[in-house]
């Protein structure tokens, strides 16, 4: 066992095509034996080999509706283990057969990993014989560092991505601060701890973790390609003093690796230990000029019909777009229904002042946005309740010239830190969205007014 041991977690063991493909087939039954029974004890589904192989994310989440919370969480630490030895023995398969050992990160791709594996299985080993040295370190010391200074920060911060989002339920500072720091600091740590390497290297394995954290989270559908861009400069520029940090421990560390190293801790503890903090409100406000009289106006305010397709590049790369408005009823009390490509706004109205306000609560809200993924229907996190839209309002001024000026305004609150940071892009998901509305109000009130 201590040998299976050695030839799955570490570096030294060369892998041979007979040895990947007997170790990985039986390492993949035993898991998906594991994983099967689990499904079938908690939520009475049974989990197909087909569906365990298809990377489709959907199936996974029908075969997890009515599942306890703690399940899903479960399954990817447990999966945790498995991926490094997917990683390790893939990388030290392409170097036996003659490639580069940065194929093992192939590993982490949807369907490519499924041929990469098919075909180091089948690949033989490289016919000019390695020396004993070279077969001891199946792997180069600089890269087997940098890989495990890698492994390590994914093996914290995918723990803390899961308290800090679906425990806790709150994108904090913990999170956005301590978790790239903390990655920066552990990947560069354990990537010096055995031999000083150069700060440029140090950086680049941070960087690196990063890069892969990220991988990681779109892999296991806890966040989307979007979501994920967006928060990569943040964590690159935090990783930095984490990581010259991390180098200056482990050159000067005359203690254990381990006591050291206790400071990866830091993430998941800032994390569970965050406040909660209630959200500051924002307002975007948009103006247009109508050649038609308010009372025009105000009838393609209330309800509008069917807008054109959307072609701005936001609403084609997923932003919810307005398609159409309409309502039941008249006055205050009436309900307005907003319907967006994601869903409908449900808007009890507060304020008709017939010909100049129109003011509205917004009681219920879809989606903002489809993330991308290489999954269908990924719904991450901050896709649900952390962007709000509470409050709308549409002024109407008479302007000489029997024209209108048109005023739209929207107040949300964005539940996410860094609030200046992501009040930037939510700021401009608003204010295109006026943009689209009030645009397709101007065309239709002038078109009514000049027939």
């Amino acid at each position: 066992m201590r040998r299976w041991l050695r030839l799955w977690f570490s570096f030294h063991e060369p892998v041979d095509r007979r040895t990947y493909l007997l170790h990985g087939a039986g390492l993949m039954l035993f898991k998906y034996g594991v994983d099967a029974a689990v499904m079938w004890a908690f939520v009475h589904r049974l989990w197909t080999p087909l569906a365990y192989l298809s990377p489709v994310w959907t199936l996974r989440e029908q075969l997890l509706r009515g599942a306890p919370e703690w399940l899903a969480p479960t399954l990817v630490v447990w999966t945790l283990p498995f991926l490094w030895i997917g990683v390790s023995m893939t990388l030290r398969r392409a170097v036996d057969a003659g490639r580069s050992p940065w194929w093992g990160l192939l590993f982490f791709v949807p369907v490519v990993n499924y041929a990469v594996m098919l075909l180091l299985s089948l690949v033989p080993s490289r016919a000019v014989g390695a020396g004993p040295a070279a077969r001891r370190n199946a792997v180069d010391v600089r890269f087997r560092a940098g890989l495990l200074g890698v492994a390590a920060a994914l093996a914290i911060t995918i723990p803390t991505v899961l308290i800090g989002v679906y425990l806790r339920r709150m994108y904090s500072a913990g999170l956005f601060l301590g978790t790239p720091f903390t990655i920066g600091y552990i990947s560069a740590y354990v990537f010096n701890a055995r031999g000083a390497q150069s700060e440029r290297h140090t950086m680049q394995v941070a960087f690196l973790a990063v890069a892969l954290a990220g991988g990681a989270m779109l892999v296991f559908a806890l966040e989307g390609a979007v979501c994920i861009a967006l928060a990569f400069p943040i964590a690159a520029l935090l990783a930095l003093p984490g990581a010259l940090i991390g180098r200056a421990v482990a050159l000067r560390s005359v203690g254990p690796p381990a006591r050291a190293g206790l400071a990866a801790l830091l993430a998941p503890l800032v994390v569970l230990a965050s406040p909660r903090q209630a959200a500051p409100s924002h307002e975007v406000v948009t103006v247009v000029d109508i050649d038609a009289p308010p009372v025009v106006v105000w009838r393609h305010v209330v309800t509008f019909p069917e807008l054109p397709p959307p072609r701005e590049w936001l609403f084609r790369a997923g932003v919810a777009a307005p398609l159409r408005a309409r309502i039941e009823g008249v006055g205050v009390g009436a309900v307005r229904y907003c319907d967006f490509t994601t869903g409908s706004f449900i808007e009890p109205i507060t304020v008709w002042e017939e010909n100049r306000r129109l003011a509205f609560d917004i009681t219920a809200q879809a989606p903002p946005m489809r993330e991308w993924s290489p999954f269908r229907d990924v719904n991450p996190p901050h896709l649900a309740g952390y962007f709000r839209a509470t409050q709308g309002e549409f002024r109407l001024l008479a302007l000489p010239g029997n024209r209108t000026r048109l005023e739209g305004r929207t107040r949300y609150v964005l539940d996410m830190f860094p609030q200046t940071y992501w009040t930037l892009p939510a700021g401009r998901l608003v204010a295109t969205i006026h943009a689209r509305v009030l645009r397709h109000i101007k065309a239709v009130a002038e078109e009514e007014d000049h027939p």
